[in-house]
């Protein structure tokens, strides 16, 4: 069974090639979602096994998308310029794993791996 992942990113072409190279992976994307209200949406209907979250989208900051993801204990990773995400998005964002942007494909994959064990 593939394994699922929330990819919630605004800027299109970067969603796109994140798809694709989650895809290429073996991972099941669900999204890309550009909204936080498209990604609350998705997640109403599914549970992921771990999510990728820009932190400001076209209608706000990733945050309620991040509270959904920890109710449901769904670990998240952000791929964020930011150096600190959280004064952005919040407290909600304290301590998860940032890979960048852009994003190096090994790092983001590894990051994945290691926020679905922990």
């Amino acid at each position: 069974m593939p394994k699922t992942v929330l990819l919630v990113e605004d800027e299109f072409l970067i969603a796109m090639d994140l798809e694709l190279l989650l895809q290429r992976h073996g991972w099941l994307v669900l999204g890309p979602a550009a909204t936080v209200s498209q990604a609350l949406l998705l997640l109403r209907n599914s549970v992921p096994a771990v999510a990728i979250l820009d932190v400001t989208l076209k209608d706000g900051a990733v945050t309620p998308v991040a509270e959904a993801l920890r109710d449901k204990n769904v670990p998240f990773v952000l791929s964020s310029a930011y150096e600190k995400p959280e004064r952005i998005g919040g407290e909600v964002l304290a301590g998860a794993v940032n890979v960048g942007k852009p994003v190096d494909a090994q790092t983001l994959l590894g990051a994945l791996e290691q926020a679905m064990r922990s």
